[in-house]
């Protein structure tokens, strides 16, 4: 059995569901939502050894918080009738993590629609460069898969949502996964890491100038990384035919990740004949969330939320 640390227990406050015009579970027509408590702030750690707590992830630098990957888990207290499971990767340009903005509010905006979340803390630039990141995240997939019952959610319902440098982080994982290891000792790395949706707001998706993310790749890669790795860590380079089913967010005024990396991934999506849905707004800036405080642009989880249903993934 997994042995998990615990941090507390945080307790949401009531929170009105009046940035979507949809009903949602249990809501009257004419009748303002109030969603029910929700349970959540469960943090584990990716790699406990077999006595627990010791840091035993690969390649770690150290045993502090920066050298801990976690998965923080929020699953909502009703039921989850599509027994969807999200893994959340926040933002931050691979240096720093928008852990509230980009985590804990989406986490428990999933939670508000009937969906467990599960937030990544991954490990950052400068200490950690790539392959460090994508292996944080193809861990978290698996053990989302690895522990679904216990969670109450499928194995072929866990998507992966990323922010900015976590867009990339989750269209990596989507375009980088393998099927498991059938003989690992750990069977969490018997799980394949394929996650069965993505959702990319705002996401860094190329490495390569004139598009590129500067800061991202620099953290990511470090310095002077070689042309080839640049390339191949460039998502919209490594879409198939195989690439889950993705929804795209971004505005066009974005002045920080230009939102041709998501007009580049849809068109790579497109022309390998996946399954996609992009909404482009035309105002906006970079790191906008869920844009509650936005008015022109606060619909837009409206909108994920329609195409997850259509799925059957909410």
């Amino acid at each position: 059995m997994m042995s998990w640390r615990f941090k507390g227990i945080t307790w949401s406050v009531l929170m009105m569901a009046g940035m979507s015009g949809a009903l949602l579970p249990g809501q009257a027509p004419g009748v303002a939502y109030v969603p029910p408590v929700i349970s959540g702030g469960v943090e584990g750690l990716l790699w406990p050894d077999k006595t627990g707590g010791v840091n035993g992830a690969p390649g770690a630098l150290g045993d502090g918080a920066m050298d801990r990957p976690t998965l923080r888990v929020y699953l909502p207290k009703g039921a989850n009738p599509t027994r969807t499971g999200v893994v959340v990767a926040p933002g931050g340009g691979y240096q720093h993590l928008s852990m509230q903005k980009e985590g804990e509010d989406v986490a428990l905006w999933l939670n508000a629609h009937g969906v467990a979340a599960f937030v990544l803390k991954y490990r950052l630039g400068p200490t950690y460069h790539h392959p460090v990141e994508i292996g944080d995240a193809q861990r978290a997939i698996r053990m989302v898969r690895a522990r679904a019952a216990e969670y109450g959610v499928a194995v072929d319902h866990i998507g992966i949502w990323g922010f900015s440098a976590g867009g990339h982080l989750a269209a990596t994982v989507g375009t980088r996964y393998d099927g498991g290891d059938a003989a690992a000792a750990d069977p969490i790395e018997r799980m394949g890491c394929r996650p069965d949706f993505l959702v990319l707001a705002y996401p860094v998706i190329t490495l390569e100038a004139p598009l590129a993310h500067e800061g991202s790749r620099k953290y990511l890669l470090g310095d002077d990384a070689p042309a080839v790795l640049v390339t191949e860590l460039s998502a919209e380079t490594r879409v198939t035919k195989d690439t889950p089913p993705t929804f795209l967010y971004a505005t066009t005024d974005d002045k920080t990740v230009p939102v041709l990396n998501s007009v580049m991934f849809y068109t790579a999506l497109v022309k390998n004949g996946v399954s996609t849905e992009m909404h482009l707004f035309q105002h906006g800036p970079h790191g906008t969330g869920l844009a509650a405080t936005f008015p022109d642009l606060k619909g837009w989880p409206d909108l994920l939320a329609t195409w997850m249903k259509a799925r059957g993934m909410m």
